[in-house]
């Protein structure tokens, strides 16, 4: 008489187990991207509010040198350079030379938001109809 032996046990996991680790994996991903995308999409807007910041500040400058933001052009005594990846950069004068208003308009992945400063230094934000008094790179409420 002979003796069997058991065939051994199978290793790995069964198709069902596969499909609720994948069930379970789609259901994380789906909580995390929107995040994930929105908290990148945040993080492109302090390089536009730099720029809009340190372009007022040599505004301010020119104005304590020449008593005007205006320059020999007619236009803004500077003209922002528009080489920022999410945002177009653009000066208006106003009061006759004696003010202006620069804007940061976003663009790509940021082009709900719009971003002002004018002379006597009031901010604003757009984001989509929502206007603020104060930057914010949220959209809905002024950070603090």
């Amino acid at each position: 008489m002979t003796l069997r032996s058991r065939p051994a046990a199978r290793a790995g996991f069964t198709l069902i187990e596969l499909m609720i680790a994948l069930a379970i994996l789609a259901i994380l991903a789906a909580v995390a991207l929107p995040s994930y995308n929105s908290y990148v999409r945040r993080s492109k807007i302090p390089v536009g509010l730099d720029a809009l910041s340190a372009f007022a500040t040599r505004m301010e400058q020119r104005y304590q040198d020449v008593g005007k933001y205006e320059g020999e052009t007619g236009k803004c005594a500077f003209q922002p350079t528009n080489n920022l990846p999410d945002f177009t950069l653009s000066c208006e004068l106003t009061n006759s030379g004696q003010g202006f208003t620069a804007t940061a308009a976003g663009k790509n992945s940021v082009s709900d938001f719009t971003f002002t400063i004018n002379a006597s230094g009031a901010r604003t934000t757009t984001y989509k109809s929502t206007t603020l008094t104060c930057w914010s790179t949220k959209g809905t409420v002024c950070d603090t």
